[in-house]
């Protein structure tokens, strides 16, 4: 793992300190997703993901790719990435940093992070080190849903609005709209994700709820965990057993032009 100097300001790290329960209890992207993006591009020689967290999508474009260049700003999050396929190489600096060489990715990948970029000197560094035709994806996805606006869609909606509601960043905003009102400069193409979903018990539920940054920030906030109440509540409605789970998954998908 390779980690050029520190940036000059901080990066807005929500999760570097809950790195292990990340990988534990983030969902999977859907494989047909992966390999969707991988027919999109126009070779499938190196892809870049970045804001690549603990490797979710990395690690599973690494399957189609000869080579995948994986970076994130947090070192723990890339250590708890754990032992890498191969072809798989961690950077651990932020997205703007300028420490890829130019023209050499075919697809470039943004999962569940770009709300976080700065978007005016990341583009021009996307412009900078893709292929031409290369394709550029950003995806994200927002509150999961368990029955269908049954009590326990409406008690996870109750909680993340109501009851940590003013402890989302303001980026969240932009994971709500599905990306759809930021500057995204490339000729856009009608891609449609497919259903990204899993089936959970509610222990899980809880732990994904638990890697949450305003869950993490009403905890430094109030000095106490919101998801004590929450698992009475939810213990109510869902005693037990395995409920498929989904989330709305949206995508901004582009190609750069020679």
């Amino acid at each position: 793992m390779t980690a050029p100097p520190e940036p000059a300001s901080p990066f807005p790290d929500h999760f570097s300190h809950s790195s292990p329960e990340y990988r534990r209890f983030r969902p999977a992207y859907p494989e047909a997703w992966i390999a969707q993006l991988a027919s999109l591009a126009p070779r499938r020689r190196r892809a870049w993901d970045v804001g690549c967290g603990n490797g979710q999508a990395a690690q599973a474009l690494a399957l189609f790719f000869q080579q995948v260049v994986a970076m994130d700003p947090s070192f723990s999050q890339l250590a708890a990435m754990g032992s890498p396929l191969p072809n798989l190489q961690r950077i651990c600096a932020p997205a703007e940093t300028g420490a890829l060489v130019d023209d050499q990715f075919d697809l470039v990948t943004i999962a569940q992070a770009l709300h976080w970029f700065d978007l005016d000197r990341f583009w021009p560094e996307v412009a900078r080190v893709a292929r031409q035709d290369a394709v550029v994806v950003a995806w994200t996805y927002d509150l999961l849903t368990v029955d269908d606006g049954g009590p326990v869609d409406q008690l996870l909606r109750h909680f993340y609005g109501e009851v940590v509601g003013e402890y989302w960043p303001p980026q969240r905003r932009y994971v709500e709209s599905g990306y759809a009102d930021l500057p995204f400069p490339f000729e856009e193409l009608p891609v449609t994700p497919p259903p990204m979903e899993d089936r959970w018990a509610p222990e899980q539920v809880l732990g994904y709820v638990g890697t949450w940054s305003a869950v993490r920030r009403y905890r430094v906030d109030r000095g106490e965990d919101p998801l004590s109440a929450l698992a009475t509540q939810l213990a109510r409605r869902w005693p037990s057993g395995l409920r498929r789970v989904r989330w709305p998954l949206r995508a901004r998908v582009g190609r750069v032009e020679g």
